[in-house]
């Protein structure tokens, strides 16, 4: 096997097993149907306990009712404790694909820098099979074959291939990511985020008056909603973001910088929503701006306001301290003119009203 042709993939490993029980409301409905739709809403299942996913499990005797293994159309009774033995979901086969674009900022023996685009996922996982960031990589030759299958080993287990992913970005974010090259340099990488020794300066675009303040609360999945994050958990780790206001625009939007000193999923989104600011055009954590000129350029951009602007770290084998700064996309910089634009006729409207 190269690089060149394709990364095989291998079988999901178990994760470890829980027990539910069957509540009136869901007496009489099939099995694989009650537990799709714990699924959406309970962590434990994991990220790819999909329908498909789960009759997989039943299939494979994973899924026992009553102490003994049942199946997929079985009509569940209220009370019945439902054991479930996860399997993760299968490892997709990643095929290079060359005309995945992305900037290039650095390449050494061991590691890649990339500007990712908005709209680019960076590894395969449920809903994207192909077209990531990590088959561009493979379809420009920066993996020898024999790095791959070391940095494979690694990986989580039951989880899609992602050779060198350290970090990743929302698909909407754009900017700066780094990815390992072989396995030595792939641990590196992860013990200096695990240690927070990384520097990751964001730009973003709220709606609202943001503050300038420090956010350090607890960060956890949403109670409801398990592709959301929130703040508002008893337990969680603990999220750090420092924010800084680079431009008001009257009471419309604020531009703001946040540095990251931890890396939560979504933790940047979270913080600002949460406060009542969120990230201008968020689908997930934003509600359509009140304001409709302010809705309009957040349509006209299409994505969330969110750039990762720098990443500085401390090399894993010449322990030179490296820095790398992209500069806010045109989308983004659209976005702020036209912000400023309103501003400055609001400003020059309540001077107007001011002199009569």
């Amino acid at each position: 096997m190269s690089a060149e042709s394709s990364v095989v993939s291998a079988a999901g490993v178990a994760s470890a097993g829980f027990v539910v029980v069957a509540t009136k409301e869901e007496s009489g409905e099939r099995l694989d149907r009650v537990l799709a739709k714990r699924a959406k809403v309970d962590p434990r299942f994991g990220e790819g306990a999909t329908r498909s996913a789960i009759q997989r499990w039943v299939a494979g005797g994973r899924v026992r009712v009553g102490g003994a293994p049942a199946s997929a159309d079985h009509k569940v009774v209220e009370g019945q404790e439902i054991a479930v033995d996860p399997l993760g979901p299968e490892r997709t086969e990643v095929t290079p694909d060359a005309s995945v674009a992305f900037g290039l900022l650095h390449v050494d023996d061991d590691l890649v820098v990339v500007s990712k685009p908005a709209g680019l996922v960076v590894h395969p996982g449920r809903g994207h099979a192909d077209g990531t960031l990590v088959h561009g990589l493979l379809g420009r030759g920066l993996f020898r074959a024999e790095d791959v299958a070391a940095m494979a080993e690694g990986e989580g287990e039951g989880d899609h291939v992602r050779p060198g992913i350290v970090h990743r970005i929302d698909m909407e974010t754009s900017g700066v990511l780094v990815v390992a090259r072989n396995a030595g340099t792939l641990e590196a990488l992860k013990a200096l985020f695990q240690s927070h020794d990384i520097e990751r300066i964001y730009e973003a675009i709220v709606v609202g008056r943001a503050e300038a303040r420090t956010y350090r609360t607890l960060h956890g999945r949403h109670p409801t909603d398990r592709l959301r994050f929130t703040s508002k958990v008893r337990e969680g780790k603990v999220a750090v973001t420092h924010v800084e206001v680079v431009r008001r625009f009257g009471d419309l939007a604020t531009h703001v910088r946040c540095r990251l000193e931890t890396g939560r999923t979504h933790q940047i989104r979270v913080h600002l929503a949460e406060v009542g600011t969120p990230i201008l055009a968020d689908k997930v954590y934003g509600k359509r701006p009140k304001d409709p000129r302010v809705a309009a350029i957040a349509e006209q951009l299409g994505r969330h306001a969110l750039h990762a602007g720098v990443l500085g770290f401390v090399h894993p084998r010449s322990r030179a301290p490296i820095r790398f700064e992209e500069a806010m996309p045109a989308d983004m910089s659209a976005a702020l003119e036209a912000l400023a634009a309103l501003a400055a006729a609001d400003e020059d409207q309540a001077k107007s009203r001011g002199r009569r």
